[in-house]
């Protein structure tokens, strides 16, 4: 049995098939497969994405973003063959956080492959534009936190009313808030009237509270 059937099988065999069991299962296999070539590992990744669930595509972002060689070695051609196989929130979000951001990070991504998501008719790569500015400013090692790209991407997406796209916009600009809350800030005044209101909420009460929604008085 080849490995990416085996990892399937595997998962298929869990009680449960939570996030942790799952990542268990990953675990095990990267150990097993770090001294694997980068192509092997990069091969093994795109048969287990392609059959997997969109809440399981999460599984082969991390074979190769904890695999250095294959990480070190995975181009745009294939973050866009994953990216046009997007149909969920779910499988959105892993990517941008696991992959698409740390890339961007490393200068691996070009502003411009990002930038052309937020042109397009599909909802879910104008949804993963944003969310890779998530991974773009994550406390990992090699990231510094980048607001000048995180809200180019946003003005991009501003007037957009796509319920999904809103969201990510809202977190997108929450979660750099934390690295740089003066550029928030600025972008707030800046947009004032060209985003929705939700957004404006939200990201007004992480300013000012630390929450999303802050807890109402009794």
């Amino acid at each position: 049995m080849d490995a990416a059937a085996e990892i399937a099988r595997e998962i298929a065999a869990l009680p449960a098939r939570d996030t942790a069991s799952v990542r268990a299962v990953r675990k095990c296999w990267s150990q097993s497969l770090k001294a694997s070539s980068a192509e092997d590992v990069l091969a093994i990744a795109r048969a287990v994405e392609a059959e997997a669930a969109q809440t399981g595509k999460w599984v082969a972002y991390e074979l190769i973003r904890f695999h250095p060689a294959a990480f070190a070695a995975v181009r745009e051609d294939d973050i866009a063959g994953y990216a046009g196989r997007l149909a969920s929130w779910y499988a959105v979000d892993a990517f941008g956080t696991i992959l698409v951001g740390p890339l961007w990070a490393r200068g691996r991504l070009s502003d411009g492959f990002v930038e052309a998501w937020t042109k397009s008719e599909d909802r879910w790569l104008r949804r993963s534009a944003l969310v890779a500015t998530v991974g773009l400013n994550a406390r990992v090692p090699g990231g510094a936190g980048d607001a000048a790209r995180t809200l180019a991407i946003c003005r991009r997406l501003a007037a957009d009313r796509d319920d999904i796209v809103e969201k990510a916009m809202s977190w997108a600009l929450r979660f750099l808030s934390q690295r740089d809350r003066p550029a928030v800030e600025g972008f707030m005044v800046e947009m004032d009237g060209k985003l929705a209101a939700r957004i404006v909420r939200e990201v007004r009460n992480k300013l000012r509270t630390g929450l999303k929604t802050p807890r109402r008085s009794p």
